[in-house]
């Protein structure tokens, strides 16, 4: 009960900010868009600091706005990710946590919240939620995977009769890139042999080869960004509008996607709002992905606490996991979350592991992992396929003090501790350390806790996972 109470305080303490937002002079509510990529690594982009990634349209947005150091999404799979940040719901207790899943019957989303309160909500591009009543989004067209033919893989000017209209608007554009096949970027700008490799891959001729393509589709989604933000100024509604945009789970190659490492997890989140939100900013404060729609319905005048989600979470609550940081995005507070969580499925995946539960939670400063069936191997496409990335790292570690780390993303303990200032890329696990047994302690049992609130019985819901997925 002690995390539902917190939540409840947190509500209800922030909403009491609301109405200075929005003065008798000027009681427009504005328009939101969130831009979304798929599988982008939160570094890699010019605001977090990759020195060779090309995003002037992310950066433009950075100078504009703030940038959140400390967001994570629950889940770094793309249909749980998703549905945690259409819902504010974690994805053990919407339904939605395996890949290619959907939520509870029941379960309300955006759609309900902002388009019962006269919004114009919509979404093209890349949908990854179910079942469709659950998220009742005017869809604009686009695709759920992109094969890098027959035309774009969405026409951005659907989207101008919604930026255009009358109605105050929810404007999602969800992205393919840049989620494999990299079809639709240019690798050119990017020289294998100038690039910098950081300390979380290996340094290798498959690295070196394989981030050009991944580097040019961020480049090209990024210019896509900046086409969404002229039709803004076009249509006269940039002052007025929210626009957020963020990177959702890291990129497929090892300790990226599919795991519940920071490079899985953590997700750059840069949000704009002028006149209310300083330029330039950031933020060092813990949010994540569920925390985004009370936030941007607090935003609006809207309290959050005072919605029904549509389901129950164990003790009964049927409001958002997430609360409002309002006040952090308005630069009034610079704290918000004392832990954030993590949940991964690996069942039901392309060439996944029977069952394969990982469990975690982050503090400030460390992180704690459960791996619940860590007697069997770790399995997935990253893991079958013998050309790739896996392999490729494995090859040109043998023999040297990172091989251990590489080979433990296939074979990993039961239990996982990481000083995150110490060691940011999670490679020295500190589980046996006595000195950090209080933490551990401390840890596994605010993760169990939680666990507890969401109705999440790790190797049991894991092996459900196949009825909560849209397809097999």
């Amino acid at each position: 009960m002690q995390y539902m109470s917190s939540i409840l305080v947190s509500v209800a303490c922030v909403f009491l900010t609301t109405s200075s937002l929005f003065s008798e002079e000027n009681s427009e509510r504005p328009n939101i868009m969130v831009y979304i990529a798929d599988d982008m690594t939160w570094r890699d982009c010019e605001p977090y600091g990759n020195p060779d990634i090309i995003t002037p349209n992310i950066q433009r947005l950075a100078d504009e706005g703030v940038c959140f150091d400390n967001m994570f999404t629950a889940t770094a799979m793309c249909a749980p990710t998703r549905q945690q940040l259409y819902t504010g719901l974690f994805p053990a207790r919407s339904g939605a946590y395996p890949n290619h899943s959907k939520v509870y019957p029941g379960v309300k989303s955006l759609g309900h919240h902002f388009g019962g309160a006269g919004y114009r909500v919509a979404l093209i591009g890349k949908r990854h939620y179910g079942p469709e009543e659950a998220f009742p989004f005017e869809y604009l067209g686009g695709r759920a995977h992109d094969n890098g033919k027959d035309g774009p893989e969405k026409r951005l000017e659907a989207i101008l009769p919604i930026i255009n209209g009358d109605d105050p608007f929810f404007l999602i554009v969800a992205n393919n890139q840049p989620h494999t096949p990299w079809n639709r970027g240019d690798p050119s700008p990017y020289d294998p042999d100038a690039l910098t490799i950081p300390d979380y891959m290996i340094d290798c001729e498959a690295t070196r080869k394989g981030l050009p393509p991944y580097y040019g589709e961020i480049t090209y989604m990024d210019a896509n960004l900046g086409r969404c933000l002229d039709m803004l100024e076009a249509a006269g509604k940039a002052e007025n509008t929210i626009v957020i945009f963020t990177s959702e789970q890291g990129y497929t190659w090892p300790f990226g996607k599919w795991t519940c490492y920071d490079l899985g997890l953590k997700t750059a989140f840069i949000a704009r709002w002028p006149g209310k939100i300083a330029p330039g900013t950031r933020s060092v404060a813990m949010t994540q992905y569920v925390d985004v729609v009370p936030t941007l319905l607090e935003a609006v005048g809207i309290a959050p606490h005072q919605l029904d989600v549509g389901i129950p979470d164990t003790f009964g609550y049927r409001g958002f996991d997430g609360a409002s940081f309002l006040e952090v995005l308005l630069g009034q507070e610079d704290t918000h979350r004392d832990h954030v969580f993590g949940i991964h499925t690996t069942r039901g995946i392309y060439h996944g592991s029977e069952s394969y539960p990982i469990r975690a939670i982050r503090s400030g400063r460390y992180k704690y992992i459960r791996n619940a069936s860590f007697e069997s191997a770790f399995a997935n496409l990253v893991t079958i396929n013998p050309k790739s990335m896996y392999y490729s790292w494995l090859d040109a570690t043998v023999g040297t003090p990172k091989e251990a780390w590489v080979r433990s993303y296939e074979r990993r303990p039961f239990e996982e501790l990481y000083d995150l200032e110490a060691d940011p890329w999670e490679q020295r696990n500190l589980i046996d350390s006595k000195a950090l047994a209080s933490v551990r302690d401390d840890l596994r049992r605010r993760l169990n806790q939680w666990m507890l609130q969401q109705g999440d019985l790790e190797v049991a819901t894991e092996m459900q996972a196949e009825e909560r997925m849209g397809r097999k």
